[in-house]
């Protein structure tokens, strides 16, 4: 087991996206997974139904806990529901010295189009979070639109939504490309260093629900284990690919991932 990785996101219900996934990936990629649970939702593959709040203090308190006795070598940022919840961890991070890598993943909506996030919040994540303390900001298509305002209809949009992110402050940003049309998916990594594409096949599935979490959780936890932030992303999406091509077609609607296909399956 190699690379601590705290994970503050909300939990699924359905076990295919959130914390349930998180904790499913960093221990699929031999990491050993600590969470800071944000929010509850009531949800299944068809949608999500309700989300019950956990208070902001009570979220700062899980982080602090964890990081005083355990530590981290990174870590990764799911939903934050509120801006209260958004303010409380940037709080506590500005009061770390040596603060872990973060990956921020900014969950604003569900696979379903239900969203799971205030405007006040999306504010707060991109003022206190996003150029302070984040590593690798990891939005896909919608989330980078509603980051930038910026509309994205090609690559070239996703370059210059990536760009404009980058100037707020991360270290590198991951722009998704799974919202795009085409039998090819484009990832963008976009970094002071210039820009690195990531092409992969579209597997034609509705089996893909919680693809953005496990994919953020499984670069924290390349992060966390030494790997540069292309060779994370790089196996990242590899694991992912194999995660959807094995899903277990669960459920009537989006259905969750394999996150177990690298674990040996025992007799």
């Amino acid at each position: 087991m190699q690379g601590r990785v705290l994970i503050i996101a909300g939990s699924d219900s359905g076990g295919g996206a959130g914390i349930q996934a998180d904790i499913k990936t960093v221990t699929a990629l031999g990491g050993y997974a600590m969470t800071a649970i944000t929010a509850l939702t009531a949800q299944n593959t068809l949608g999500v139904e309700g989300i019950e709040e956990v208070s902001a203090p009570f979220v700062a308190k899980q982080i602090d806990m964890v990081l005083k006795d355990i530590g981290a070598d990174a870590i990764k940022i799911g939903m934050l529901h509120r801006k209260e919840v958004v303010e409380a961890v940037a709080a506590l991070f500005d009061q770390i010295d040596n603060l872990p890598p973060v990956v921020l993943d900014p969950v604003m909506i569900a696979k379903g189009g239900a969203s799971l996030i205030a405007q006040d919040a999306s504010d707060a994540i991109k003022a206190r979070l996003i150029g302070p303390h984040t590593h690798i900001l990891t939005p896909n298509i919608p989330e980078a639109e509603q980051l930038t305002g910026i509309k994205i209809n090609n690559l070239s949009d996703m370059e210059k939504a990536g760009r404009a992110l980058l100037n707020e402050g991360p270290v590198a940003v991951l722009m998704k490309g799974g919202h795009a049309e085409g039998t090819e998916i484009v990832d963008l990594l976009v970094s002071p260093e210039g820009i690195q594409t990531f092409s992969h096949r579209r597997i034609d599935t509705p089996h893909t629900h919680g693809t953005g979490c496990t994919l953020s959780s499984a670069i924290a936890t390349g992060i966390a284990q030494g790997l540069s932030v292309p060779k994370a992303i790089e196996r990242s999406i590899r694991y992912v690919e194999n995660a959807i091509f094995e899903a277990p077609g669960f459920g009537a609607g989006n259905g969750p991932l394999n996150h177990g296909h690298t674990v040996a399956r025992f007799d």
